[in-house]
């Protein structure tokens, strides 16, 4: 993966690189029948047309949700939502609903108008930061969340508690492997390492870009993340072949081997099949190299735009975003909600989960690189590659690196701000 030397925005252009990527998947698509443009449901309605990155199991479970609506609809599900996405957008012919976890692309294509008005129907619920953080010149809802995951956490095995102190590098469970963008499971530590050891007003600075990658807060966590990959140079790069989520068929990284603890989302326990229920998580800072005090939570949700301009698309969004549709998700799933009147689910994990995700006693705070513009979180997927590569490396070449690729981005039009909560 490469961070590229300069920023286009979505909808005007790409490498030819990425256009040839785009041509080639727009052939598969089409010879597969898989494009989006459909006929209309059973009752001659058209069908609403939905982009998502959800496949496999966890598509099935949307679908059975989206089944609930009544609203004729056909779904593609896939892990490059944002090739897949921009690729419909260059062709004129985009999904009516897409729902991407990086606001950040969501950003540029309300830059470039693409978007329409979500609305906001009678009784819609207030989500207030970070679930809808605001953007500078936007004078419109461009976007709802849909569903919530907890990140500052990590998982043990409920018959082997974690420590009390920093964890050495053998004891991590770590995979950074993905079908759609290998490193951003260890953008995650960084993020958690900047958010315990600087705060969330310097983290939402550097999310934003008000704050540069080589600034002290930044390259001291990035160095404490760095000196544990250290430990074992040898380890640290079998990570980079490992997938995030285990072996295929498996019970995910934490019951795959020797390894008794893993910094990954709420949504990990998903990975760990029938061993979910023997997965238990405790708060991440503590066990974190340096052992930081927790000064907030890391969180990440994934949101829709409109694309399309139909009452029918805008009608199914608000009611995927119901109180009923949003327990149902969970009930089938075991997702959470970013809604602040979906009650807490049930289940000691799942309880201990949503308290979290509605307590803000401690800062939420959204991942930072599902903020950041494409180009500057490409570039960041690629610094922690080449760090889990040669952990000894020079820390501040990586971050001028990463550094050089924000200061080409051209000044947002729409600018992100409240990506943060303010503790109450």
């Amino acid at each position: 993966m490469t961070g590229r030397p300069r920023h286009r925005p979505p909808g005007t252009g790409t490498t030819g690189r990425l256009r040839a990527v785009l041509f080639v998947l727009c052939l598969a698509l089409t010879a597969a029948g898989c494009g989006l443009a459909v006929p209309g449901g059973d009752d001659g309605r058209p069908k609403v047309t939905i982009l998502g990155p959800w496949t496999g199991e966890q598509e099935k479970q949307f679908k059975g949700v989206l089944d609930t609506l009544g609203t004729p609809y056909t779904y593609q599900g896939t892990a490059a939502t944002r090739e897949v996405l921009l690729a419909g957008v260059q062709a004129g012919d985009p999904p009516d609903i897409a729902i991407l976890p990086g606001i950040g692309d969501l950003v540029e294509y309300a830059a470039e108008n693409r978007l329409k008005p979500v609305g906001r129907p009678a009784g819609a619920p207030a989500y207030g930061r970070p679930w809808q953080p605001e953007a500078e010149g936007m004078d419109a809802d461009l976007w709802v969340p849909l569903k919530a995951d907890l990140k500052s956490i990590v998982w043990y095995r409920t018959d082997r508690p974690p420590p009390s102190a920093p964890a050495p590098l053998g004891s991590w469970c770590i995979g950074m492997g993905d079908d759609g963008a290998s490193g951003w499971p260890g953008s995650d530590w960084i993020e958690d390492l900047i958010l315990q050891t600087a705060g969330p007003v310097l983290y939402g600075r550097w999310a934003t870009g008000d704050l540069s990658w080589t600034a002290e807060p930044v390259v001291r966590a990035w160095r404490l993340w760095a000196g544990l990959l250290a430990q074992d140079p040898g380890t640290a790069r079998d990570a980079l072949k490992e997938d995030h989520r285990g072996v295929p068929g498996g019970n995910g990284l934490l019951f795959q081997g020797d390894c008794a603890l893993e910094h990954q989302g709420s949504f990990a326990r998903s990975f760990y099949g029938d061993h979910r229920d023997r997965a238990s998580f405790t708060d991440s800072a503590r066990l974190l190299p340096g052992g930081p005090r927790a000064k907030g939570r890391e969180v990440s949700a994934d949101f829709a735009a409109l694309f399309g301009d139909s009452a029918q698309a805008r009608d199914l969004l608000a009611r995927l975003t119901s109180r009923r549709a949003q327990e149902e998700w969970g009930r089938r799933a075991g997702v959470f909600s970013p809604n602040p009147d979906v009650p807490a689910r049930s289940g000691t994990v799942e309880k201990r989960i949503s308290d979290r995700l509605a307590d803000h006693l401690l800062p939420l705070c959204l991942d930072a690189s599902d903020v950041m513009p494409a180009a500057v979180r490409d570039a960041f997927y690629e610094a922690v590659l080449l760090t889990m590569a040669h952990p000894r490396g020079s820390v501040e070449a990586r971050l001028n690196d990463v550094q050089r690729v924000q200061a080409a981005q051209p000044r947002r039009v729409l600018r992100l701000t409240g990506v943060c909560s303010r503790p109450r």
